[in-house]
């Protein structure tokens, strides 16, 4: 069985996320860039969260710098489809040729409950959305009782019934999104309707042959992996995800491995590089597929990471919404950022450093060189998200926070 040292895991894991290739000249690229990235990520997370800028749309700049986002709707949005929405790791995007693999992970949480207190409205949604669609949430509840409209207390999400209904039938893969507004709503139509007719026309492979599917998309994803990151990567229970493992070992898509100082089996996937060097740059979105396995990013960079989201304002420790920084195969930073569109600025409410995570095999980025590429970086998203400043501001919090702005400066 090949070791490979943590330096080797890190760099395999840097080029299967194609974070290592160079990019195209910023505003060229195409929606076949679009979509040979989300082929090769095998998916997008979806976060409505827009502090800084949509979470799908991060992971796309991270891999091909200044683009316009706009490519990724009409892909999703406009026939013949080349993404869909489809509950995956999360609510996300995938090729359209994944989504008839995902029925082995489709959820059935809450229609009991659902059905306990409004009988029969599962039923009606449908058939407002087989009329009507596509509709939005507000849409079908001017359709409805306005009982059904009414939104729960207290904090988090408040879904009304309609609502909840919706999402079920979005869970369960009965509806998807046509395309979303505007204020990023998902207008709901029937999956059959979405689906380009070359995708309807494929047949739902048996659950075991899904699952297989798609622990072979995460591991090329991964380019090396636990069988834990491979099942998490889809949210798949583990024990069909071992199985699906051992039938790709058997085929010799996948090889066993000993990552050093990994205290589980590893697995390589067929035809992952291993580079010598990296020179990756990207800042990654809380969302980023190299990042969302919080484990995975422990063991393999040593980065310790929460998303500040999440957590309470007094408990957080980085900020509200960080972004790791990768400069060649490590993690050497992290930047809590806010795009503030009035004032025209890209605003720096945190930076801090990373300490070196050295296992002998790879040399930590100084200090200076950190801050210039950082600082390079900065630049460059502000100028994808048509802002035309970079600002850390006068309270910012990290070690880095000054010296980053006086390079700014």
């Amino acid at each position: 069985m090949r070791t490979l040292t943590l330096a080797q895991a890190r760099r395999v894991a840097v080029a299967a996320q194609g974070l290592d290739r160079a990019r195209p000249e910023p505003w060229s690229a195409t929606s076949a860039h679009v979509a040979r990235t989300v082929r090769r990520l095998g998916l997008l997370q979806i976060d409505s969260v827009n502090v800084l800028a949509r979470a799908h749309q991060l992971p796309l700049f991270s891999r091909l710098g200044p683009y316009d986002p706009t490519l990724l709707d009409r892909a999703a949005g406009r026939p013949p489809r080349r993404v869909v929405e489809a509950w995956a790791h999360e609510a996300c995007f995938v090729p359209v040729e994944t989504y008839r693999l995902l029925r082995v992970g489709r959820r059935r949480v809450g229609r009991v409950q659902l059905d306990a207190e409004h009988p029969g409205l599962v039923e009606e949604v449908r058939d407002v959305i087989a009329r009507s669609g596509p509709v939005t949430t507000r849409e079908v509840e001017q359709l409805l009782d306005d009982r059904y409209a009414v939104r729960g207390e207290g904090w988090g999400w408040r879904w009304s019934a309609v609502k909840r209904a919706l999402e079920y039938l979005f869970a369960v893969g009965e509806t998807t999104a046509a395309h979303r507004t505007p204020q990023f709503e998902r207008a709901y139509d029937l999956t059959s309707r979405v689906l380009p007719a070359t995708v309807r026309a494929l047949a739902v492979p048996p659950a075991a042959e899904a699952t297989r599917e798609l622990v072979r998309i995460a591991a090329r994803a991964h380019g090396v992996a636990s069988v834990r990151c491979l099942a998490d990567y889809f949210r798949l229970p583990q024990a069909p995800t071992r199985e699906a493992v051992a039938e790709l070992a058997a085929a010799g898509e996948l090889e066993p491995v000993r990552v050093a100082g990994w205290d589980r089996p590893a697995w390589l996937a067929a035809g992952a590089r291993i580079p010598r060097r990296t020179q990756a740059r990207a800042l990654l979105a809380p969302f980023d597929p190299l990042v969302f396995e919080r484990d995975r990013l422990l063991a393999l960079f040593g980065m310790h990471y929460r998303i500040g989201i999440y957590t309470p304002a007094a408990q957080r420790v980085h900020g509200y919404y960080v972004l790791p920084f990768l400069l060649g195969e490590h993690l050497v930073a992290r930047v809590d950022l806010k795009a503030d569109r009035e004032a025209g600025a890209l605003r720096v409410r945190t930076a801090f450093a990373e300490a070196p995570y050295n296992d002998g095999a790879a040399r930590w980025p100084d200090a200076g060189t950190v801050l210039v590429e950082l600082a390079a970086e900065l630049r460059t998203m502000a100028d994808w998200l048509r802002l035309d400043d970079v600002v850390v501001e006068a309270d910012a919090r990290g070690d880095l926070a000054p010296a980053l702005a006086a390079v700014l400066g």
